[in-house]
Protein backbone atom coordinates (compact mmCIF):
# COMPACT_ATOMS: atom_id res chain seq x y z
CA UNK A 1 0.00 0.00 0.00
CA UNK A 2 1.14 3.90 -0.57
CA UNK A 3 2.56 5.41 2.17
CA UNK A 4 2.34 9.12 3.12
CA UNK A 5 3.47 11.38 5.61
CA UNK A 6 0.84 12.91 7.74
CA UNK A 7 0.88 16.25 6.53
CA UNK A 8 1.62 15.74 2.90
CA UNK A 9 -1.78 16.13 0.25
CA UNK A 10 -2.16 13.19 -1.91
CA UNK A 11 -3.14 14.12 -5.71
CA UNK A 12 -5.83 12.32 -6.44
CA UNK A 13 -8.09 12.18 -9.12
CA UNK A 14 -11.94 12.91 -8.93
CA UNK A 15 -14.41 11.31 -11.45
CA UNK A 16 -18.11 12.64 -10.10
CA UNK A 17 -19.16 10.32 -12.65
CA UNK A 18 -23.40 10.21 -14.14
CA UNK A 19 -26.89 10.16 -12.57
CA UNK A 20 -26.55 10.40 -8.62
CA UNK A 21 -22.94 10.62 -9.08
CA UNK A 22 -22.17 14.37 -8.30
CA UNK A 23 -24.27 14.00 -5.58
CA UNK A 24 -22.76 11.28 -3.77
CA UNK A 25 -19.57 12.91 -4.54
CA UNK A 26 -20.49 16.09 -3.39
CA UNK A 27 -21.54 14.85 0.23
CA UNK A 28 -18.86 12.31 0.20
CA UNK A 29 -16.21 15.38 -0.02
CA UNK A 30 -18.09 17.44 2.36
CA UNK A 31 -17.36 14.44 4.53
CA UNK A 32 -13.50 13.77 4.00
CA UNK A 33 -12.89 17.89 4.28
CA UNK A 34 -14.89 17.54 7.64
CA UNK A 35 -12.63 14.41 8.29
CA UNK A 36 -9.27 15.99 7.40
CA UNK A 37 -8.31 13.79 4.84
CA UNK A 38 -5.07 14.21 2.66
CA UNK A 39 -5.86 14.26 -0.81
CA UNK A 40 -5.68 17.09 -3.72
CA UNK A 41 -8.33 16.13 -5.83
CA UNK A 42 -8.28 16.68 -9.87
CA UNK A 43 -11.46 17.16 -10.75
CA UNK A 44 -11.94 15.41 -14.50
CA UNK A 45 -14.50 13.86 -16.20
CA UNK A 46 -15.87 10.73 -17.41
CA UNK A 47 -19.36 8.78 -18.81
CA UNK A 48 -22.30 10.49 -20.64
CA UNK A 49 -21.05 14.00 -19.50
CA UNK A 50 -17.72 13.55 -21.00
CA UNK A 51 -19.14 12.11 -24.41
CA UNK A 52 -20.77 15.78 -24.46
CA UNK A 53 -17.83 17.48 -24.20
CA UNK A 54 -14.78 15.22 -25.44
CA UNK A 55 -16.89 12.93 -27.89
CA UNK A 56 -15.47 10.23 -25.78
CA UNK A 57 -16.67 8.62 -22.38
CA UNK A 58 -13.29 8.35 -21.18
CA UNK A 59 -11.24 11.05 -22.67
CA UNK A 60 -7.62 11.55 -22.37
CA UNK A 61 -7.20 14.32 -19.91
CA UNK A 62 -8.81 11.87 -17.42
CA UNK A 63 -6.36 8.76 -18.82
CA UNK A 64 -3.62 11.33 -18.25
CA UNK A 65 -4.39 12.76 -14.62
CA UNK A 66 -4.89 8.87 -13.24
CA UNK A 67 -1.70 7.88 -14.86
CA UNK A 68 0.13 11.05 -13.45
CA UNK A 69 -1.94 10.42 -9.57
CA UNK A 70 -1.73 6.85 -9.45
CA UNK A 71 -4.73 7.10 -7.11
CA UNK A 72 -8.59 7.88 -8.16
CA UNK A 73 -12.16 8.10 -6.87
CA UNK A 74 -15.10 7.65 -9.38
CA UNK A 75 -18.82 8.27 -9.00
CA UNK A 76 -21.15 5.68 -10.71
CA UNK A 77 -20.55 5.40 -14.54
CA UNK A 78 -23.24 5.46 -17.48
CA UNK A 79 -21.76 3.70 -20.54
CA UNK A 80 -23.30 4.95 -23.75
CA UNK A 81 -25.51 2.65 -25.72
CA UNK A 82 -24.99 2.03 -28.97
CA UNK A 83 -21.63 4.19 -30.67
CA UNK A 84 -19.45 0.76 -30.51
CA UNK A 85 -18.27 2.19 -26.62
CA UNK A 86 -16.88 -0.47 -24.37
CA UNK A 87 -17.61 -0.45 -20.86
CA UNK A 88 -15.79 2.38 -19.25
CA UNK A 89 -15.00 0.34 -16.23
CA UNK A 90 -13.18 -2.43 -18.03
CA UNK A 91 -11.54 0.08 -20.43
CA UNK A 92 -10.23 1.65 -16.66
CA UNK A 93 -9.11 -1.65 -15.65
CA UNK A 94 -7.23 -2.66 -18.66
CA UNK A 95 -5.16 1.01 -19.07
CA UNK A 96 -4.25 0.76 -15.68
CA UNK A 97 -3.68 -3.00 -15.74
CA UNK A 98 -6.05 -3.14 -12.16
CA UNK A 99 -5.70 -6.40 -11.69
CA UNK A 100 -7.83 -7.53 -8.53
CA UNK A 101 -10.97 -5.98 -7.21
CA UNK A 102 -11.65 -6.07 -3.59
CA UNK A 103 -15.25 -6.06 -2.88
CA UNK A 104 -16.10 -6.18 1.26
CA UNK A 105 -19.24 -7.28 2.87
CA UNK A 106 -20.14 -6.47 6.17
CA UNK A 107 -23.02 -5.61 8.05
CA UNK A 108 -23.37 -1.82 8.80
CA UNK A 109 -27.47 -1.95 9.59
CA UNK A 110 -28.96 -4.54 12.39
CA UNK A 111 -32.20 -6.27 11.68
CA UNK A 112 -31.67 -7.28 8.42
CA UNK A 113 -31.96 -11.04 7.56
CA UNK A 114 -28.21 -11.59 8.43
CA UNK A 115 -26.41 -10.57 11.10
CA UNK A 116 -22.44 -9.97 11.63
CA UNK A 117 -21.33 -10.39 7.88
CA UNK A 118 -17.70 -9.37 7.44
CA UNK A 119 -16.01 -11.23 4.73
CA UNK A 120 -14.05 -10.07 1.10
CA UNK A 121 -14.28 -10.95 -2.33
CA UNK A 122 -11.40 -10.83 -4.65
CA UNK A 123 -11.66 -10.83 -8.25
CA UNK A 124 -9.75 -11.32 -10.98
CA UNK A 125 -10.01 -8.47 -12.40
CA UNK A 126 -8.51 -8.54 -16.22
CA UNK A 127 -8.96 -12.06 -17.78
CA UNK A 128 -11.76 -15.06 -18.27
CA UNK A 129 -14.88 -14.62 -19.57
CA UNK A 130 -14.29 -10.66 -19.39
CA UNK A 131 -11.47 -10.11 -21.96
CA UNK A 132 -14.07 -9.96 -24.60
CA UNK A 133 -13.27 -12.32 -27.29
CA UNK A 134 -17.08 -13.14 -28.74
CA UNK A 135 -18.08 -13.53 -32.14
CA UNK A 136 -20.74 -14.60 -34.23
CA UNK A 137 -21.13 -17.72 -36.70
CA UNK A 138 -23.58 -17.33 -39.53
CA UNK A 139 -25.84 -20.72 -40.07
CA UNK A 140 -28.25 -20.95 -42.77
CA UNK A 141 -28.91 -17.34 -43.78
CA UNK A 142 -28.97 -16.25 -40.03
CA UNK A 143 -25.58 -14.53 -39.62
CA UNK A 144 -25.95 -14.53 -35.89
CA UNK A 145 -26.54 -18.86 -35.68
CA UNK A 146 -24.19 -19.09 -33.52
CA UNK A 147 -22.41 -16.89 -31.19
CA UNK A 148 -19.10 -17.95 -29.33
CA UNK A 149 -17.17 -16.79 -26.34
CA UNK A 150 -13.84 -17.37 -25.03
CA UNK A 151 -12.13 -16.60 -21.98
CA UNK A 152 -8.45 -16.27 -21.15
CA UNK A 153 -7.05 -17.46 -17.74
CA UNK A 154 -3.07 -17.40 -17.52
CA UNK A 155 -0.53 -18.58 -15.15
CA UNK A 156 0.80 -15.62 -14.34
CA UNK A 157 -2.55 -13.91 -14.07
CA UNK A 158 -3.41 -16.27 -11.63
CA UNK A 159 -0.34 -16.26 -9.70
CA UNK A 160 -0.90 -12.61 -9.35
CA UNK A 161 -4.11 -12.36 -8.18
CA UNK A 162 -3.57 -15.41 -5.90
CA UNK A 163 -0.37 -13.69 -4.02
CA UNK A 164 -2.37 -10.56 -3.73
CA UNK A 165 -5.29 -12.48 -1.71
CA UNK A 166 -3.25 -14.17 0.30
CA UNK A 167 -1.42 -11.17 1.51
CA UNK A 168 -4.66 -9.22 1.79
CA UNK A 169 -6.08 -11.98 3.98
CA UNK A 170 -2.22 -12.19 6.19
CA UNK A 171 -2.21 -8.22 6.60
CA UNK A 172 -5.72 -7.72 7.55
CA UNK A 173 -5.87 -10.70 10.41
CA UNK A 174 -7.65 -12.91 8.42
CA UNK A 175 -7.88 -16.37 8.58
CA UNK A 176 -9.36 -18.55 5.65
CA UNK A 177 -9.22 -18.08 2.07
CA UNK A 178 -11.81 -20.04 -0.03
CA UNK A 179 -10.82 -20.32 -4.01
CA UNK A 180 -13.98 -20.43 -5.84
CA UNK A 181 -13.73 -22.25 -9.50
CA UNK A 182 -15.52 -24.91 -11.87
CA UNK A 183 -13.04 -27.06 -12.81
CA UNK A 184 -14.87 -29.81 -12.78
CA UNK A 185 -16.85 -28.60 -15.84
CA UNK A 186 -14.22 -25.70 -17.51
CA UNK A 187 -11.39 -27.99 -16.96
CA UNK A 188 -8.77 -26.07 -18.48
CA UNK A 189 -10.45 -22.26 -18.01
CA UNK A 190 -10.92 -22.30 -14.28
CA UNK A 191 -8.75 -25.85 -13.77
CA UNK A 192 -5.64 -23.38 -14.25
CA UNK A 193 -6.62 -21.17 -11.66
CA UNK A 194 -7.49 -23.38 -9.15
CA UNK A 195 -4.05 -25.49 -9.47
CA UNK A 196 -2.49 -21.98 -9.51
CA UNK A 197 -4.04 -20.36 -6.36
CA UNK A 198 -3.43 -23.74 -4.99
CA UNK A 199 -0.04 -23.84 -5.08
CA UNK A 200 0.86 -20.07 -4.31
CA UNK A 201 -1.06 -20.97 -1.26
CA UNK A 202 1.43 -23.61 -0.07
CA UNK A 203 3.33 -20.78 0.95
CA UNK A 204 0.99 -19.21 3.60
CA UNK A 205 -0.22 -22.74 5.43
CA UNK A 206 1.21 -21.91 8.24
CA UNK A 207 -0.67 -18.39 8.80
CA UNK A 208 -4.00 -19.60 6.50
CA UNK A 209 -6.49 -22.02 5.85
CA UNK A 210 -6.80 -22.65 2.71
CA UNK A 211 -9.88 -24.52 0.93
CA UNK A 212 -11.56 -24.82 -2.59
CA UNK A 213 -15.36 -24.65 -3.48
CA UNK A 214 -17.28 -25.34 -6.94
CA UNK A 215 -19.27 -21.85 -7.39
CA UNK A 216 -22.58 -22.85 -7.66
CA UNK A 217 -22.04 -24.92 -4.23
CA UNK A 218 -20.36 -21.38 -2.63
CA UNK A 219 -23.34 -19.64 -4.19
CA UNK A 220 -25.64 -21.74 -2.24
CA UNK A 221 -24.00 -21.91 0.51
CA UNK A 222 -23.19 -18.21 0.83
CA UNK A 223 -27.29 -17.93 1.45
CA UNK A 224 -27.54 -21.05 3.51
CA UNK A 225 -24.60 -20.33 6.30
CA UNK A 226 -22.01 -17.31 4.92
CA UNK A 227 -20.19 -16.94 8.50
CA UNK A 228 -18.49 -19.67 6.78
CA UNK A 229 -16.31 -17.68 4.69
CA UNK A 230 -13.94 -15.29 5.27
CA UNK A 231 -11.34 -14.35 2.46
CA UNK A 232 -13.13 -15.46 -1.05
CA UNK A 233 -10.63 -15.41 -4.55
CA UNK A 234 -11.84 -16.51 -7.76
CA UNK A 235 -12.22 -15.56 -11.08
CA UNK A 236 -13.45 -12.60 -12.97
CA UNK A 237 -16.84 -13.66 -14.18
CA UNK A 238 -17.37 -15.28 -10.72
CA UNK A 239 -16.64 -12.61 -8.66
CA UNK A 240 -19.02 -10.01 -10.76
CA UNK A 241 -21.60 -12.62 -9.45
CA UNK A 242 -21.03 -13.97 -5.76
CA UNK A 243 -19.58 -10.27 -4.92
CA UNK A 244 -23.29 -9.09 -5.76
CA UNK A 245 -24.63 -12.04 -4.07
CA UNK A 246 -22.71 -10.60 -1.05
CA UNK A 247 -24.01 -7.12 -1.20
CA UNK A 248 -27.57 -8.98 -1.00
CA UNK A 249 -26.50 -10.28 2.18
CA UNK A 250 -25.56 -6.59 3.91
CA UNK A 251 -28.38 -4.17 2.63
CA UNK A 252 -27.35 -3.96 -1.33
CA UNK A 253 -25.34 -2.38 -3.67
CA UNK A 254 -26.28 1.16 -2.12
CA UNK A 255 -23.74 -0.61 0.97
CA UNK A 256 -20.87 -1.93 -1.50
CA UNK A 257 -17.80 -0.41 -2.28
CA UNK A 258 -14.78 -1.50 -4.38
CA UNK A 259 -11.71 -1.21 -5.20
CA UNK A 260 -9.66 -1.98 -8.45
CA UNK A 261 -5.61 -2.73 -7.86
CA UNK A 262 -2.82 -2.33 -9.66
CA UNK A 263 0.83 -1.98 -9.69
CA UNK A 264 1.28 1.77 -10.55
CA UNK A 265 -2.79 2.73 -10.14
CA UNK A 266 -5.85 1.97 -8.11
CA UNK A 267 -9.12 3.42 -8.27
CA UNK A 268 -12.19 3.16 -5.32
CA UNK A 269 -15.59 3.40 -6.74
CA UNK A 270 -18.86 2.69 -5.60
CA UNK A 271 -19.70 -0.68 -7.63
CA UNK A 272 -23.63 0.78 -7.95
CA UNK A 273 -24.95 2.42 -10.71
CA UNK A 274 -26.06 5.95 -11.64
CA UNK A 275 -29.62 5.55 -11.23
CA UNK A 276 -30.86 8.38 -13.15
CA UNK A 277 -34.38 7.69 -12.04
CA UNK A 278 -33.59 9.16 -8.46
CA UNK A 279 -30.91 11.58 -10.01
CA UNK A 280 -30.93 15.55 -8.75
CA UNK A 281 -34.05 14.48 -6.46
CA UNK A 282 -31.81 14.41 -3.35
CA UNK A 283 -32.41 11.33 -2.02
CA UNK A 284 -29.34 9.27 -2.63
CA UNK A 285 -27.44 7.34 -0.18
CA UNK A 286 -23.72 8.29 -0.52
CA UNK A 287 -22.60 5.06 1.87
CA UNK A 288 -21.24 2.97 -0.72
CA UNK A 289 -19.19 5.46 -2.00
CA UNK A 290 -18.17 6.59 1.83
CA UNK A 291 -16.98 3.18 2.10
CA UNK A 292 -14.55 3.48 -0.84
CA UNK A 293 -13.47 6.53 0.23
CA UNK A 294 -12.35 4.34 3.47
CA UNK A 295 -10.97 1.66 1.78
CA UNK A 296 -8.98 4.80 -0.19
CA UNK A 297 -7.34 5.92 3.34
CA UNK A 298 -7.08 2.48 3.94
CA UNK A 299 -4.86 2.71 0.88
CA UNK A 300 -2.70 5.67 1.60
CA UNK A 301 -1.81 4.30 5.28
CA UNK A 302 -4.48 6.66 6.99
CA UNK A 303 -6.28 3.88 8.88
CA UNK A 304 -6.85 6.31 11.35
CA UNK A 305 -8.84 8.44 9.09
CA UNK A 306 -10.33 4.94 7.72
CA UNK A 307 -11.48 3.99 10.89
CA UNK A 308 -12.73 7.22 12.18
CA UNK A 309 -15.14 7.41 8.68
CA UNK A 310 -16.08 3.87 9.23
CA UNK A 311 -17.33 4.32 12.84
CA UNK A 312 -19.04 8.30 11.97
CA UNK A 313 -21.10 6.18 9.68
CA UNK A 314 -21.81 3.33 12.04
CA UNK A 315 -22.81 5.81 14.58
CA UNK A 316 -25.48 8.00 12.22
CA UNK A 317 -27.31 5.12 10.91
CA UNK A 318 -27.07 2.55 14.05
CA UNK A 319 -27.06 4.47 17.02
CA UNK A 320 -28.71 8.12 15.77
CA UNK A 321 -31.17 6.42 13.28
CA UNK A 322 -30.21 8.86 10.28
CA UNK A 323 -30.73 6.82 7.59
CA UNK A 324 -31.48 6.96 3.93
CA UNK A 325 -34.73 5.67 2.41
CA UNK A 326 -33.05 2.36 0.91
CA UNK A 327 -32.02 1.44 4.79
CA UNK A 328 -35.52 2.03 5.72
CA UNK A 329 -35.20 5.65 7.07
CA UNK A 330 -36.34 9.35 5.74
CA UNK A 331 -32.99 11.15 5.33
CA UNK A 332 -31.99 12.71 2.21
CA UNK A 333 -28.41 12.72 0.94
CA UNK A 334 -28.12 16.17 2.70
CA UNK A 335 -29.31 14.98 6.02
CA UNK A 336 -27.15 12.02 6.27
CA UNK A 337 -24.28 13.81 5.12
CA UNK A 338 -24.60 16.35 8.18
CA UNK A 339 -25.28 13.75 10.24
CA UNK A 340 -22.07 12.16 9.52
CA UNK A 341 -20.30 15.44 9.58
CA UNK A 342 -21.49 15.99 13.34
CA UNK A 343 -20.54 12.55 13.95
CA UNK A 344 -17.17 13.30 12.83
CA UNK A 345 -16.81 16.41 15.03
CA UNK A 346 -18.34 14.70 18.16
CA UNK A 347 -15.49 12.09 18.06
CA UNK A 348 -15.51 8.50 19.27
CA UNK A 349 -18.44 9.28 21.78
CA UNK A 350 -21.20 6.66 21.15
CA UNK A 351 -23.44 8.66 22.30
CA UNK A 352 -26.36 10.09 20.30
CA UNK A 353 -25.48 13.16 18.06
CA UNK A 354 -27.20 16.46 18.57
CA UNK A 355 -28.32 17.82 15.50
CA UNK A 356 -27.54 21.73 15.25
CA UNK A 357 -30.27 24.20 15.21
CA UNK A 358 -31.56 25.73 12.16
CA UNK A 359 -29.98 29.20 10.98
CA UNK A 360 -32.83 31.65 11.37
CA UNK A 361 -32.73 32.23 7.87
CA UNK A 362 -33.18 28.81 6.49
CA UNK A 363 -36.37 28.14 4.48
CA UNK A 364 -39.41 26.57 5.51
CA UNK A 365 -39.36 22.60 5.65
CA UNK A 366 -40.67 20.89 2.44
CA UNK A 367 -44.46 20.00 2.83
CA UNK A 368 -43.10 16.50 2.13
CA UNK A 369 -40.28 14.76 1.12
CA UNK A 370 -39.86 12.03 -1.68
CA UNK A 371 -39.04 8.33 -0.27
CA UNK A 372 -35.04 7.81 -0.92
CA UNK A 373 -34.52 4.88 -3.26
CA UNK A 374 -31.18 2.70 -3.53
CA UNK A 375 -29.40 3.25 -6.65
CA UNK A 376 -30.53 -0.05 -8.46
CA UNK A 377 -29.84 1.01 -11.93
CA UNK A 378 -26.95 -1.22 -13.79
CA UNK A 379 -24.05 -1.01 -11.70
CA UNK A 380 -20.53 -1.37 -12.71
CA UNK A 381 -19.06 -5.03 -13.42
Amino acid sequence: MAKTTRKALIPATLIPGDGIGPEIVKATLAILDALGAPFAWDVQSAGMAALKDHLDPLPEATLTSIRRNGLALKGPLTTPVGGGFRSINVRLREEFKLFGNVRPGKTVIPGGRYEDIDLVLIRENLEGLYVGFDHYIPIDNDPHGAAISSGVNTRAGSRRISRFAFEYAVRNGRKKVTIVHKANILKALTGIFLETALEIGKEYQDRLQIEERIVDACAMQLVMNPWQFDVILTTNLFGDILSDEIAGLVGGLGMAPGANIGEHAAIFEAVHGSAPDIAGRGIANPIALLYAAAMMLDHVDRQDLATRLRDAIHNTTVIDNVRTGDLGGKATTVEITEAIIRRIKQGGDPAPAKAAKPAAEAAPAAAAKPKAASPRSRKSS
